[in-house]
């Protein structure tokens, strides 16, 4: 049966007095939020370049959010009774 949906993310990206840029990932499913976080930080010796902490700091919390997406879809999968994730063939790609 085909299924299509919408999900949204929400990414706040906001610099600290102390150069450490942070961001704050949602990802609304409709049914279910996930929120993750992430920083960087300036070294002293590096030149300051607000976009480069700004993308690690992104990068960092939608990482974090991938983890957690894919941690409840296993979660899932078990609750159903089906073999671990880990376990089953193709794990690395779709179910």
């Amino acid at each position: 049966m085909p299924h299509t949906g919408e999900w949204k993310v929400r990414l706040h990206l906001f610099e600290d007095s102390d150069g450490t840029t942070k961001a704050h990932a949602v990802l609304d499913t409709g049914t279910t939020a996930l929120t993750s976080h992430g920083s960087a930080h300036c070294h002293p010796a590096d030149t300051d370049v607000p976009e480069i902490g700004d993308e690690l700091a992104a990068g960092r919390a939608m990482h974090d959010l991938a983890h957690q997406l894919l941690k409840a879809a296993e979660n899932d999968i078990q609750d159903m009774g089906a073999a671990r994730l880990s376990t089953r063939r193709g794990s690395g790609g779709s179910t």
